[in-house]
């Protein structure tokens, strides 16, 4: 193998690599932007939509897609596994070896399936999801991979798509669009007038790690395109147009979700800094440095727009994924034959519209889009109907409302947020407490166990009176509350973080363009138990610690205490509250 040879399988191999990192940047942002009751279902789906893909990829997918050229679809040595690798020897590049190439498509195949996870999330049935990624994989992609990529009639055409805009974002925004369509929107998603209402995500953070992650991977995705490293100057040029539209879009969509919803949403950031990298994905060696500033601004803007009105057509995507890709990987085709610039790089042998090359570019993109699109839809659509009459698309109305979490996999993200009954198998918990129903009307007030009845004596010793104060006020503000309760010789608090409002009515929070129905705020709670320290002089000191004359500043809540038990001594009243 001769030194180029080297090269260029290593660059492709890398490449393929960053493509394939992109699976966690698809499963971080998707189940950061939705709910934390269906994690384990979006990341499960991410795994398993890999391994389906690439398995269709192998089987038939590949060989559909380079076997021939055949207008359509390709005809021969369709099966890899055990067919002839050395008939594909000059299939896109002679200088890498047939596993070298075979894997760098099969990454991109794996991602034009990843797209639909999110459209559908929240909702689907785990095995219709992966009998559609099959059926995607398998032999819908690899058609439209053949008319652009493996030598059919759209090629034949002149049909420009660099790295897959058409072929990998379209085709998989396509199929989201029409799985969201005939699967509906989730419970909840519209109220009684059909307005659409927000259901945020639950983990931005991890949105926004997934965001980055997928940045990275485009540096492989789109300059891995060239599969080869003989012109170095092209993989760097494609690298720069790559991430000036992917900052371009960040800026617009942030400036865009400022002005039109009144603040800089950060789910549309991170749309919007997606919608840049698909929108210049298709043009990345076509166009110059400028023009994917521009591409990237006006992608960023566009995505914005395309959540708000897909939320108003009720077509309900989670993510965003039908306003990214197939929004933007229209737009992208479109901008190669508008941008188009013959000698940027040495793949850039056409101009297309606004550089002097006339009409005839953007025209064949436009019979691409038609054709890919109406081809793309029937087919998913055809496929998911059929799924749909037989093995059902949609989770039950209870199992939707508790989480796929529960009852697709059995498991949670997050178990440790919840408290749960831990009763060893087998044993039986004691008796209940009889219903405050059944006291007598004279009974004391007092909270019972709902899981024993113990029996409690109030033995504080005279005069020693135990109050309950619990303080609800801002969690700025807690840092500065409990140096005052030291200072009074208060050290036993317990802190909950909790959500209210009061008179202030909360704030009006939106999440990608939608109000969120809650007034809740963030607020903080401290309980604690005194006897020794007056409680005036508590209280006072409390509203001196929290008081800054602005609505918000807390309240304070004074119980009476009617005893206090120690479980492990059996210590009741004053001595109880004494520390072990």
């Amino acid at each position: 193998m001769d030194t180029a040879m080297m090269i260029d399988t290593l660059w492709v191999i890398l490449a393929a690599m960053l493509v394939f990192f992109m699976n966690l940047g698809f499963a971080s942002v998707e189940s950061g932007m939705a709910r934390a009751k269906n994690t384990v279902n979006i990341l499960s789906k991410n795994f398993i939509v890999f391994a389906v893909s690439s398995l269709g990829f192998m089987l038939l997918g590949w060989g559909l897609m380079f076997g021939g050229d055949n207008p359509i679809i390709g005809t021969e040595n369709l099966f890899i596994l055990g067919g002839k690798i050395d008939y594909y020897a000059e299939t896109l590049t002679p200088s890498v070896p047939f596993w070298g190439k075979f894997f760098f498509q099969l990454v991109f195949c794996g991602t034009a399936a990843t797209i639909v996870s999110g459209a559908v999330a929240e909702r689907i049935k785990y095995i219709s999801f992966i009998v559609f990624s099959f059926v995607l994989t398998l032999v819908v992609y690899p058609i439209v991979g053949h008319w652009v990529w493996g030598g059919g009639w759209l090629a034949d055409l002149g049909f420009m798509d660099f790295a897959g805009d058409t072929v990998v974002h379209s085709v998989g925004g396509w199929a989201a669009l029409t799985g969201a369509m005939i699967l509906g929107p989730r419970i909840g998603k519209y109220d009684k007038n059909g307005k659409p209402k927000a259901i945020p995500g639950h983990n931005m953070s991890l949105a926004t790690i997934g965001l980055f992650v997928l940045w990275l991977g485009w540096f492989g995705f789109n300059p891995g395109s060239t599969m080869s490293m003989q012109q170095p100057g092209d993989v760097a040029h494609i690298l720069v147009t790559t991430n000036t539209a992917a900052i371009a879009a960040v800026v617009t969509s942030t400036a865009a979700s400022w002005i039109f919803i009144g603040k800089p949403d950060l789910g549309m950031t991170i749309n919007g800094c997606l919608a840049g990298l698909v929108g210049i994905t298709g043009a990345c060696a076509y166009v110059s440095v400028l023009s994917s500033l521009v591409i990237g601004a006006i992608a960023g803007i566009i995505v914005v727009f395309a959540v708000i009105l897909f939320d108003r057509a009720k077509i309900d995507d989670p993510v965003g994924a039908t306003s990214v890709h197939l929004g933007c990987g229209v737009f992208g085709t479109i901008c190669v034959g508008l941008f188009a610039q013959e000698g940027v790089t040495t793949l850039s042998t056409v101009n297309g519209l606004f550089f002097g090359g006339g009409a005839s570019l953007l025209g064949v993109q436009l019979v691409g889009i038609i054709a890919v699109g109406a081809f793309t839809f029937l087919a998913s659509g055809a496929t998911w109907l059929v799924i749909k009459k037989t093995l059902g698309m949609r989770v039950s109305a209870a199992e939707e409302l508790e989480g796929l979490d529960i009852g697709e996999h059995g498991n949670a993200a997050y178990p440790d947020f919840a408290i749960a009954a831990s009763a060893v198998a087998g044993e039986e918990l004691p008796s209940a407490a009889p219903a405050a129903a059944s006291l007598p009307s004279n009974a004391p007030s007092r909270a019972v166990s709902p899981e024993a009845a113990i029996p409690v004596r109030n033995e504080a010793r005279p005069g020693a009176k135990i109050t309950h104060v619990s303080i609800v006020t801002k969690q700025s503000k807690f840092e500065a509350l409990r140096e005052a309760l030291d200072r009074i010789g208060i050290t036993g608090i317990t802190v909950t973080n909790v959500l209210g409002y009061g008179m202030q009515k909360g704030n009006t929070e939106y999440y990608r363009g939608a109000p969120v129905e809650t007034r809740l705020l963030p607020k903080v709670k401290v309980d604690i138990v005194v006897c020794k320290v007056p409680v005036d002089t508590m209280v006072k000191t409390v509203k001196e610690a929290l008081y800054t004359g602005s609505v918000g500043d807390g309240k304070i809540f004074i119980y009476d205490v009617e005893n206090v038990v120690k479980v492990r001594t059996g210590e009741e009243g004053y001595d109880a509250l004494q520390d072990d």
